[in-house]
């Protein structure tokens, strides 16, 4: 049964970091004054791949609880890198919740930020997700 929800956990998390991919270069393109013909279409691509997203964000999180609740001694006896990893999750939700503070201020139309700002916003999940993998797979320490 555990394999199972860790496979759940694993396929909800590729769903989630596909929004986290995707939803920051549509506010990279949203950003861009040349696309002013297209802010509304953008409005509501990025509000369907938020909600896409925090599904995922969801269910990677419940069976990432169940994970832990099936084998909490895990916990307590895990080296610094579970710790770290976890530290690093929790920087992924907050990063999440930034997307959704940025969806708003687009729906809002009071986007003050450049593209080129949103480029580097862009690579922030990218970074998390080899830090991660790296964490769970290696264990380095």
């Amino acid at each position: 049964m555990y394999i199972w929800i860790k496979a759940i956990h694993v396929i909800f998390m590729v769903t989630w970091f596909a929004g986290l991919f995707y939803l920051p270069r549509l506010y990279v393109y949203h950003a861009m004054p040349e696309n002013s013909g297209s802010y509304e279409l953008f409005k509501v691509m990025e509000r369907r791949l938020f909600a896409i997203m925090t599904i995922g964000a969801a269910i990677t999180a419940v069976f990432g609880f169940t994970m832990l609740a099936l084998n909490w001694q895990y916990l307590l006896v895990a080296t610094h890198w579970f710790h770290v990893k976890l530290l690093l999750v929790a920087a992924l939700f907050a990063y999440h919740y930034a997307c959704y503070r940025l969806m708003i201020t687009f729906r809002n139309d009071a986007n003050t930020r450049t593209h080129k700002w949103y480029r580097m916003f862009n690579e922030a999940p990218s970074v998390l997700l080899i830090v991660i993998v790296i964490f769970a797979v290696v264990k380095p320490f």
